[in-house]
């Protein structure tokens, strides 16, 4: 019997995937540093075995996969090569383990987490369908059709696979601690282009992914004319957006979608594209999209009062343009206030400016001290450059979000990559 052991099983791939092979009824454990993270909750209700990292966790029977945080020189990995044990990095293995299904890659610079969440529930309704989403969620099914999955485009890690399928929602610059510019950022999903199996669902309104070459056909979706599925007659109602879908010009159907903005809608043709290729009945797409409660950390909602606070983990200009453009949609009587926190140094001083730009479209902004990742570190940039370019912008520290009760008929964005959550924990413990 084989027995999966995941070196940092909290990671949010990791325990995705740990999920889908416990679900596969195969026997699964892990180890990781003590520190509470929201991915350990799922593999806690599901009595998976979570140990502290020791080099006595690994043993001969075991098939070790490994995060790719942790190096050669880690004490479980360097453990398992003393004892001829292989050991498989995440993505490897992934690549490696997808060839048994229908797989459907997902990736973009942004929007990859709530497209792969909401295509595994539509798809999931029409057959038995696999996922695992970069918000540490997954599920196996034993007898499953498809396999829905993220696929992260940082240090080009999906160039380990070799999907059926690859839906790409955008391209942007973004990691730059390790893409040099948008162009590098390109390269790397024309690379993925070239290696998909059966064909690509691209957004036809970036730039970018109007460019990209495949030997495989290229469906495009979006808002704008030339699309193969496009949207139209967008309307913002109480519950939702209301569109029109018309595949290549040919009326096909009125959805709906309980989510707001843009990119909600952009996410959700997506979906509408790659379950039309794969013959699944509109009436079941249209049903399902309907019915989407949304993944973690993406517009999570909870009213306290008559303030509404929103835990988004909107972490580049693009995002958080969108999340405060959702905001307004649905809550156009409420004045919108951001509580940003920067992640890492290298994005922070690279879109200072951006930054800067689209949380003035917020009514009123909070910010919070730069998050530093083990990554890198940059003693020479502060919050405070940030807040110079937002006419207004105060700072905010787990100690003083007092001053948000002052806020009245407000929604409050939380929003940010790093540990954005505890300033929210420490608000509402305050206030209820």
């Amino acid at each position: 019997m084989t027995i999966y052991h995941f070196v940092g099983i909290k990671g949010s791939g990791m325990s995705a995937l740990a999920q889908v092979l416990h679900d596969m009824k195969f026997t699964v454990q892990g180890s990781d540093v003590e520190k509470t993270f929201f991915t350990q909750k799922p593999l806690e209700e599901k009595g998976i075995g979570i140990l502290p990292f020791d080099a006595n966790n690994i043993k001969p029977e075991q098939t070790i996969i490994a995060s790719p945080a942790y190096g050669e020189d880690h004490q479980e990995i360097a453990k398992a090569r003393e004892q001829n044990i292989p050991v498989n990095r995440y993505p490897q293995f992934l690549g490696e383990f997808i060839g048994q299904f229908t797989s459907i890659a997902i990736t973009g610079s942004h929007g990859k987490t709530s497209t792969t969440g909401l295509l595994a529930h539509v798809l999931g309704a029409a057959e038995p369908t696999s996922y695992l989403i970069g918000d540490g969620t997954g599920k196996g099914e034993e007898n499953s059709k498809y396999f829905a999955f993220e696929a992260c485009e940082y240090r080009r890690h999906f160039l380990n696979y070799n999907p059926d399928y690859c839906i790409m929602t955008n391209i942007d610059f973004d990691h730059p601690d390790y893409f040099k510019d948008v162009k590098d950022v390109f390269a790397a999903f024309q690379d993925m282009a070239m290696q998909v199996r059966k064909a690509i669902i691209a957004c036809g309104d970036d730039e970018f992914l109007q460019e990209i070459h495949a030997n495989v056909p290229v469906v495009y979706y979006g808002l704008e004319e030339h699309n193969d599925f496009q949207g139209r007659n967008i309307k913002v109602e109480e519950h939702g957006t209301v569109f029109d879908v018309f595949v290549r010009n040919n009326f096909y159907g009125t959805f709906t979608i309980p989510g707001f903005g843009k990119h909600n809608v952009l996410n959700a043709l997506a979906v509408i594209a790659l379950c039309h290729y794969e013959n699944v009945p509109a009436d079941v797409i249209k049903e399902n999209l309907g019915t989407f409660a949304g993944v973690k950390r993406r517009f999570s909602e909870k009213v306290v009062g008559d303030q509404v606070l929103i835990d988004d983990y909107a972490h580049h200009p693009t995002e958080i343009n969108a999340t405060i453009e959702a905001a307004k949609q649905k809550y156009p009587d409420k004045q919108v206030v951001a509580i940003f926190q920067p992640h890492t140094f290298t994005r922070t001083k690279t879109f200072l400016q951006e930054f800067a730009d689209c949380l003035k479209e917020a009514d009123q902004v909070y910010l919070c001290d730069i998050f530093s990742s083990a990554r890198e570190n940059d003693g020479n940039l502060t919050i405070e450059d940030l807040q110079q370019l937002i006419p207004g912008a105060k700072t905010i520290t787990v100690e003083s979000v007092d001053q948000l009760k002052t806020l009245s008929n407000s929604v409050l964005l939380f929003m940010g990559a790093g540990d954005i959550q505890k300033f929210q924990q420490a608000y509402e413990q305050m206030i209820t």
